[in-house]
This record gives structure tokens, C-alpha cells and sequence, in this order.
């Protein structure tokens, strides 16, 4: 299993083309929940209206369950794992910190 940082999971779901991935992540409630999702759906609101926020600015990426049939917002900041074209990818959510020299 790879190792690889959040930026290049999202590439890597952009990167699918419609392709079905699972991802493991963390939801509001602090439970982990597994999702088998695909990008290239378009989603139409049924009351015109347009989200009062920008999901790029928060991490979030818009995607289709496919067993809830519904969309859903995958929140990129919490995945734990991705596994996507036969490929599992662990995800390393440690920020980079600055280590002091003395």
C-alpha cells in the first residue's frame, strides 16, 4: 500500500474519469465511514438555487454514492485511505512542521 498526501489523492479522483473509487474517511461525527463514489455525474438542483460556498476553499470534493445513489461532499482534510483502479493508497494527513535546530 502506497503513501501518499491529500493533494494527490484529489488529483488522483480527478484523474478517474468516471471511474467507481471507495474512500475511508472521517465524518463530522468523528465516525469513519466508507464510501464507493465516482465523479462525472452532474448534479441539477431542482430549485436553481447555487451553494453559498465554494467546496474547493474548504476541501471538498463533489461526488455520487453509489449505494445512496446521492451526492455527496467528500471531505479531502479527513480521508484516511483511497483506493482507486485496483490500487489501495494510504493517506499521511501530517502537516508539515517546522522542526527547530538548536
Amino acid at each position: 500500500m502506497q503513501t501518499i498526501n491529500k493533494h494527490k489523492a484529489k488529483e488522483l479522483i480527478k484523474q478517474s474519469k468516471g471511474l467507481i473509487f471507495s474512500a475511508l474517511f472521517i465524518k463530522k461525527d468523528n465516525t469513519h465511514r466508507l464510501i464507493n463514489a465516482r465523479l462525472g455525474k452532474q448534479y441539477n438542483s431542482k430549485t436553481g438555487r447555487v451553494a453559498p460556498y465554494n467546496a474547493e476553499d474548504y476541501n471538498l470534493l463533489h461526488v455520487y454514492d453509489m449505494r445512496k445513489k446521492e451526492f455527496r461532499m467528500l471531505n479531502l482534510n479527513t480521508l484516511i485511505s483511497l483506493s482507486i483502479n485496483k490500487t489501495k493508497y494510504k493517506i499521511n494527513n501530517n502537516k508539515n512542521k517546522k522542526q527547530w535546530q538548536s
